[in-house]
This record gives structure tokens, C-alpha cells and sequence, in this order.
């Protein structure tokens, strides 16, 4: 299935020729800890909404800061000649998230096996938690990484999710969206309706690319139809 054409949100770096591949781990309560959580279905999860912070020593009084609410929509991902392309109903955003090889050697590998996703960029959102939820039940990959700001491409863990459940994300959690391993997927998505974001871009800060391995912990990679 092709994607469609769109305007995309952000536009890529794509100049880097290294890149930093984040473990593979299989996602499970224990693995997830302090992450998120995996959701068995879509309407028991509960978001996380984070109220306004304090501008001085007045704190935030409890009835307000946080009546923003959720979101939901559609989050579709398509493998198109080697790039990561996604809509989001929720936020009403397009995005290019990575390639399957170095951008600059796509035009001759473009149907090279896709072993791993080169990821350009990775956000925060400081608002809420965000739900994903696989409508087909297929496996996919989230590139992970705990709170702080000076956040590096190592600090980044590769979880490896089934597709038999949604995984929820903890705000303040960073993230690349999700890599599925299909050329095609759709998720449910739910967040916070602020959707503040706060961004690392890995090519013009670290001059590499964060790697997502693209195949089951133990398993071959997963192959281009």
C-alpha cells in the first residue's frame, strides 16, 4: 500500500553517515518499568495529564493547569522506498521519522533488506502520557529513553512489542515514535491535547543516527515486501 502524499511537519537532517544502534529488548512489564506499560485494551488505560508548572514560589491552584484533556485519532505508518512516513489524526501532523539506510544511499539499495531504522529525531512530551495502540495486531518497535534533557543516542532502549497489546508512555518519556516492521501499520493513539513537544535531533547534535534494530529479540531481521 502506498502512502499519500503529504506536507510533513518537520524537515529531516539527514547528514550523518554513522549511527548508534539502541539494544533490543522484548517489552514486558520488568523491561518497561519506569517507561510506561503495555495496555490490553485501548479505553482501560488511563492518560496522564501534568499540570502547569509554577512560574515562581505561588504554586498552581489544584482545580487548574491540567483541564486540557486528551486527543485521540489515527496514527498510520508507511515503508515507502526506504523512508519512514506517518500521519497523526490526533495532532493533525506528518512526519518523515527515519530511513532503512543512510539517506544519501537509498537511490541505489532502496530494496535492500530493512534491518535496522535510522531515526533522525526523537520528542518529549512534558503535557501528557501517550497511548499506541496496533489496530492489526502486528509487531513493532519503540525507541525508548528515560526523562532528563541531556539525553545522548546510548541512552536509548530498542523495545520490542508483539502487537498483541498497545503500549503506553509515561510523559516525559522520549521517544521515536514506533517502528513497525510491516510496510504498513495503523494505530490508535491517545494523548494529551496540549501536545507540547520537546525535540533531540541526533544527525545535527551527535552527527549520527539512532539505530532501531527491525527484527524480533533471537530472530532474522524483518524483510521488504
Amino acid at each position: 500500500m502506498d502512502s499519500p502524499t503529504f506536507e510533513i511537519a518537520y524537515r529531516p537532517s539527514t547528514e550523518a553517515e554513522r549511527f548508534v544502534e539502541a539494544p533490543l529488548v522484548v517489552a514486558n512489564e520488568e523491561t518497561l518499568r519506569g517507561y510506561g506499560n503495555l495496555v490490553d485494551a485501548f479505553d482501560a488505560q488511563k492518560i496522564e495529564i501534568v499540570r502547569w508548572p509554577a512560574q515562581g514560589w505561588r504554586p498552581v491552584d489544584k482545580n487548574s493547569g491540567d483541564q486540557g484533556g486528551t486527543t485521540e485519532g489515527m496514527f498510520e505508518f508507511w515503508w515507502r522506498d526506504g523512508a519512514l512516513q506517518a500521519t497523526n489524526e490526533a495532532v493533525g501532523d506528518s512526519y518523515v521519522f527515519g530511513w532503512s539506510d543512510f539517506p544519501g544511499k537509498l537511490a541505489v539499495r532502496k530494496n535492500s533488506p530493512r534491518e535496522r531504522a535510522l531515526i533522525w529525531r526523537a520528542n518529549y512530551h512534558p503535557d501528557g502520557g501517550q497511548l499506541f495502540f496496533p489496530i492489526d495486531r502486528e509487531p513493532f518497535i519503540a525507541p525508548l529513553a528515560l526523562p532528563g534533557d541531556d539525553v545522548t543516542p546510548d541512552k536509548f532502549v530498542a523495545f520490542w512489542c508483539d502487537g498483541t497489546k498497545g503500549l503506553y508512555i509515561h510523559p516525559n518519556i522520549w521517544h521515536a515514535a514506533v517502528v513497525p516492521l510491516a510496510d504498513h501499520a495503523r494505530f490508535r493513539d491517545r494523548q494529551g491535547k496540549v501536545h507540547a513537544r520537546v525535540s533531540v535531533d541526533f544527525v545535527k547534535e551527535f552527527g549520527c543516527f539512532l539505530a532501531a534494530p527491525m527484527r524480533q529479540p533471537g530472530g532474522a531481521e524483518a524483510k521488504t515486501r
